[in-house]
Order: structure tokens, then sequence, then C-alpha cells
């Protein structure tokens, strides 16, 4: 059943559209964006040329009309209902740029894969970007999520972040700006990050290495990392693993339909086959019901999940125990 309809709306922007020199693809399949590949269609895709374009773009949408902003579709879970409004999506020839700008300063588009800013500090010998090469997605996606990993954390390296907002307006913020916190950062919803500047500091290139072998030594010896997943799935309450918490609560290897949560790391959640956006999230959601019971404590998705459901399946919030 279709749920949106993108011919539509990019009717209604009028005729500005033609100054726009992005790509605009109407009733766009999420499912071939996100990393869990499930889900159901954007009502309207727009991939802008450059920053200029998306601010052309943007001041022809109307309040009205939702937006948001995508990456690589690494921490995204789409929900099959689809999403009203248009939904930007980042592309590499406009916002993947990668460049060397002052002593141990790297400036990076919002669609760089954190893994290759770790790739240019170690060229360089500048330390502090390790643990970047062990997350799976772009800087985007860790500039609003303070995105971390082996000891490492994005606000720890953040100089200033170049954004727009809904209205097509531009901004710089600093470090404080961004209101960093674990795995969160307070920065509005409506801006749509599309470069940042980091601050490493000088390192011993050997040392850089070795701790990038340990990255991904780990990810390869721990993690699913060729399986349809989204990364982790909750985060770590304070002073629990969450992983932890979902093996003692008997989840590991639990599936409903074609939704797993790994064998091999627990708190990673697969699609081992044709899972839907409704089996993924309802595991999560019954996952989150059993370590509540089992443990006490409540997990917090890391997954972003978004859209609508299909009608008949709603799947409610846990409150308790995960109900549909």
């Amino acid at each position: 059943m279709k749920q949106v309809d993108g011919g539509k709306l990019l009717a209604s922007l009028g005729d500005g559209i033609k100054e726009v020199r992005g790509r605009l693809t109407p009733d766009a399949p999420m499912d071939r964006v996100t990393w869990f590949r499930a889900g159901g269609l954007a009502e309207l895709m727009f991939q802008p040329h450059d920053t200029d374009d998306l601010v052309t773009f943007l001041k022809l949408v109307p309040d009205e009309v939702p937006v948001m902003v995508v990456g690589v579709g690494s921490n995204l879970l789409v929900r099959d209902g689809g999403i009203r409004g248009v939904v930007v999506r980042l592309s590499a020839k406009g916002f993947g740029d990668l460049e060397l700008v002052g002593d141990n300063r790297i400036k990076a588009g919002a669609i760089c894969p954190d893994k290759n800013i770790a790739a240019m500090a170690l060229d360089n010998s500048i330390a502090g970007f390790e643990f970047y090469y062990g997350i799976p997605g772009s800087i985007g996606g860790a500039l609003r999520m303070n995105a971390g990993a082996n000891g490492g954390e994005t606000k720890d390296l953040v100089a200033e972040v170049h954004a727009v907002d809904r209205k097509g307006n531009t901004y710089v913020l600093s470090n404080a700006d961004m209101g960093y916190s674990y795995r969160h950062s307070k920065a509005p919803d409506g801006l749509i990050f599309t470069h940042a500047v980091f601050q490493g500091h000088a390192g011993d290139r050997g040392e850089i290495r070795e701790k990038m072998d340990a990255v991904r030594q780990h990810r390869e010896t721990v993690q699913p990392i060729r399986e349809k997943t989204g990364g982790s799935t909750f985060k770590n309450p304070e002073e629990h693993s969450a992983w932890k918490l979902i093996d003692e609560a008997g989840c590991r290897g639990l599936m409903i339909g074609g939704a797993q949560m790994s064998p091999m790391h627990c708190n990673f959640m697969i699609n081992t086959g044709q899972a839907t956006g409704y089996e993924l999230e309802y595991l999560g959601e019954t996952v989150r019901s059993r370590v509540l019971e089992h443990s006490g404590v409540m997990l917090q998705w890391e997954i972003k999940r978004v859209g609508n459901f299909m009608p008949g399946y709603e799947i409610k919030e846990f409150l308790g125990r995960a109900t549909a």
C-alpha cells in the first residue's frame, strides 16, 4: 500500500524548482539507502549539488512540509509506511570534501565516511581520530549524535560546524554551541550539517597506525560488519554495557520474522534476509521489555527510527512491554 505521493509534492514547489541543480526523486525507496535494507518510500528525495543548491531548494519548501536529512543510512531504521515530506540525501560530490586546513586541523564534508578522516589523519601524523576508523557512518551523523568508540568521542575533536537551517539560512557553530553529551547533541533538529572542522594533535604515525589496527581487529572479531545492520542498537546505560544486559536477558540471537539480535554481538540488530521495518523495530522493543524485566534497566535506542507505520502495524513505544 503506497503511503506517499511524491509527484504531487514536487509539483507543489512551483517554477522555482527549475533553478535547482540537484537530483529530485519522487517516491524514493529508502530500502536502497539504509544499511538495514528495509523500510518504505520517501515522499520526495533531494540530492543537492552543493551547499548553495541546498539553500536554493530549502527556500522553496513550504514551512508545513517536513524536511529531514540522511547520510549513508548506517544508523537509520525507516518504517514501512514511508517518510512524509522531503528527505535530503547529501552526496559525495558536493559534501564529501576532505582537506587539511591548518595545524593538525581537518575539514570534512558531512557525507565523508568516518574512516576516511581517520585515514587522512594517519597520513599526516595527526592523533585523536583513530576511533573514527571503527565507526560505520559519515561525519554528519557523527556530529549529530556525538559518535564515539574505543574511548574517543566526536566532541573531543570538533572545532566548528557549518550548517543550513530549514529556511536556507547558514550558521557556524562552535563546540559549545553543539551541546554535546553521551551520544547526543543539543543542536536543533532542523539544522542540516554541511561540513565541519576538526582539531587533532601531533602524533607518531606508527602509534596512530597501531591504534587503528586495534580498532579494525576489534570490529572484525566481535561485530557482524558483513551483515545488514545499523551498528549498535541501544546506548550503553550508565555503569552498564547494553550487550551484557541483552545477553543476560536471554536475547542473544532472538528473532522476530527476518530480524535478529546478532549471535555474534547481541547489541547489533541485523536483517537476515527480508526483514521489514516493522519486524526490526518490534524486535528492538521486545528486547527493551525483556531487559527491563530482567535487570530493571531501561535501554534507550541508539538507532534513529523515522517515518510512518503501515496501517495495522503500529508499534507503541515500550511502556512496560512491547505491544503491537
